[in-house]
Order: C-alpha cells, then sequence, then structure tokens
C-alpha cells in the first residue's frame, strides 16, 4: 500500500469514528425546533407535543422557536440556513415545504434541496361547509347551482395562497365551475362571515367548524382527504360526493437542513415515528382535530416532491402569488 493510500485510509477511518462519537453523544445538548408561526396556533401546539415527547426520548430538552411571519418563510429560511447538526430542526408545513416555493417570487429558500426530510408527523382534514340558506344538500347540488348562475357563489379563504384558498382553487378547477374567491386575515373573520350568510361557502379544518357544524350555523357537504373523517361520520369525501380525484390535506413534518448526518435524522426519525404510536399521543392528537401521520424519512420525501409537483401546476396555472 502507498503512502498516500495509507494517509487517506487513516483519515477515513478518523473521519469515522469522529462521526460514530458524535452519534454516540447525540443529542449532548437542547435541540430548537422552529415553527412557523405564532404560539397558541395549531401548528405550535401541535408542534409542543411532538417537542414534548421527543425531549422524553431523547434525554434532552426540545425548545420550541416560533418564527412567524410570511407565510412560514421566515423559520424556513432561519432552519436551512443552520448547523447541519441535528439542533436545529423545523416543524414544516403543507405551506412552508411544498407550496411557498411556487406562491412566492423569491422565498428565500427550496425545500426540496435546502432540508433533510425527518418524518411526517400529522395531517388535518378539511371540510367544505356552506351556510345553512344555500339549497344545497350534496356536492351535486352545489355544483348544479354553480353551474347555473357562474361567479355568483362565493367561497371565503383564510388568505391568497392559504390551504383554505387551494382546496377551493382545486374544487372550481377540477369541477369546472366558477365561484368567487374571497380572500380574509385569518379562519376566524371568513368564518364569522359564512355564519353571517355573507359568504356561500368556505373550506375549513373539522376541529375549526365542527361546533358550528353541530349547532347547525353551517352545514358539511364533505371533506377533502381520501378517507372520510371520524367526527364527521355521515359526511363523504369530496372525491366520493362529486369530484373523483379531489384531495386536499393540511400535513406537518419535520426537517433538518440538509446535510444533517443521516444516523442523526434516523434516530429522530425513530423517536418520533415511536411516540405518534403511543396511545396517549394518538389522543392528543385526536383532542386537536388532526389524525397521526407517521413515515420514513424516504417516504416523507417523496411525499414532500409529489405535493410540490401537485401544487406548483394548479398555482401556476391559476396565477395565484403572493407578495413577501
Amino acid at each position: 500500500m502507498t503512502g498516500w493510500i495509507r494517509r487517506a485510509a487513516a483519515g477515513l477511518l478518523i473521519s469515522l469514528a469522529a462521526a460514530g462519537s458524535a452519534l454516540a453523544a447525540y443529542p449532548d445538548k437542547p435541540v430548537r425546533l422552529v415553527v412557523p408561526f405564532p404560539p397558541g396556533g395549531a401548528t405550535d401546539l401541535l408542534a409542543r407535543e411532538v417537542g414534548n415527547a421527543l425531549s422524553v426520548r431523547l434525554g434532552q430538552p426540545v425548545v420550541i422557536d416560533n418564527r412567524p411571519g410570511a407565510g412560514g418563510n421566515i423559520a424556513a429560511i432561519a432552519v436551512a440556513r443552520a448547523p447541519a447538526d441535528g439542533y436545529t430542526l423545523l416543524f414544516g408545513t403543507f405551506g412552508s415545504l411544498a407550496v411557498n416555493k411556487s406562491l412566492y417570487d423569491k422565498p428565500g429558500y427550496d425545500p426540496l434541496k435546502d432540508f433533510a426530510p425527518v418524518a411526517s408527523v400529522a395531517y388535518l382534514p378539511n371540510v367544505l361547509v356552506v351556510h345553512p340558506s344555500v339549497p344545497a344538500r350534496t356536492v351535486p347540488e352545489l355544483l348544479a347551482l354553480a353551474r347555473k348562475e357562474p361567479g355568483k357563489l362565493t367561497y371565503g379563504s383564510f388568505g391568497n395562497g392559504s390551504s383554505s384558498h387551494l382546496a377551493g382553487e382545486l374544487f372550481t378547477h377540477m369541477a369546472g365551475v366558477n365561484i368567487t374567491h374571497i380572500p380574509y386575515k385569518g379562519s376566524a373573520a371568513s368564518m364569522t362571515d359564512l355564519i353571517g350568510g355573507r359568504l356561500t361557502m368556505m373550506f375549513d379544518s373539522v376541529s375549526t367548524a365542527l361546533p358550528y357544524i353541530r349547532d347547525g350555523r353551517v352545514r358539511a357537504l364533505a371533506v377533502t382527504t381520501q378517507k372520510p373523517s371520524d367526527q364527521l361520520p355521515g359526511v363523504p369525501t369530496l372525491a366520493a360526493a362529486g369530484v373523483p380525484g379531489y384531495e386536499l390535506t393540511a400535513w406537518f413534518g419535520v426537517v433538518a437542513p440538509t446535510g444533517t448526518p443521516k444516523a442523526v435524522v434516523d434516530r429522530l426519525n425513530s423517536e418520533i415515528v415511536a411516540s405518534l404510536k403511543q396511545p396517549e399521543m394518538a389522543s392528543k392528537l385526536a383532542s386537536q382535530g388532526t389524525v397521526p401521520f407517521p413515515s420514513t424519512p424516504a417516504q416523507f420525501g417523496s411525499y414532500i416532491r409529489a405535493q410540490y409537483e401537485k401544487w406548483d401546476g394548479l398555482i401556476k396555472s391559476a396565477n395565484i402569488r403572493v407578495e413577501q
């Protein structure tokens, strides 16, 4: 063996030993979980449940770092630029990981290149609701009304580019109808106008809409997920109710900066997946209206790419843009 080969082999062994030593010690300090929305919201509450479970399983504190702004871009940029050592993670969302790259001219990061997928965590079913005065009790009846008077019906959303907006765009695109979009600043304002009869319909999370459905202030026609919601027995999926192939899921997952050691990613994945399988965690998620959605890193990476490709096409065809 020549001298340079010996030196290269020795260097490789030293590098592997150092990596192994680092992994054996991981984590030896607190882990930061960056959340792209303010404290108290659905994303924050879910992230805190995951963080608490991880703290126990890793033996180190998992500190929640709320970085709201720009639809999740501020938090995503912070994590994309952080050291790839497993100590800074992003609690990513449908928006930050699959949609913002297409919505913003300069989001400041690339979710397909700047992150190492760790694990999907949960998804939040959405539901199509209408005001009780609307003479439609099924999706086909609603579509008939829309076709009879194009542009007269309205749907509210939480804002341009939000999941509720994209749900409506996908609905009108796939059903071939013209329904006017009315953007609001958040779910509460749009739901208030729907209850007041100033909107025809909207797409909202099941957990948010459920109290209003139960007291009759809005009527549920269909859920947006592939499977019916346990919280809304008897309410069909949109795909089964008249728009074949329709599916929208607001989902959440954990990613790390690209370059994070595979062994660290695998460790984090195994701990997250194990915590999601605990009955106590499933119960906590159910109380928030979310459904556990565990995966391997490879599965989550494929899912992110498929979701990006799906929504990129719709966003471009509908010319949806958000100013940052």
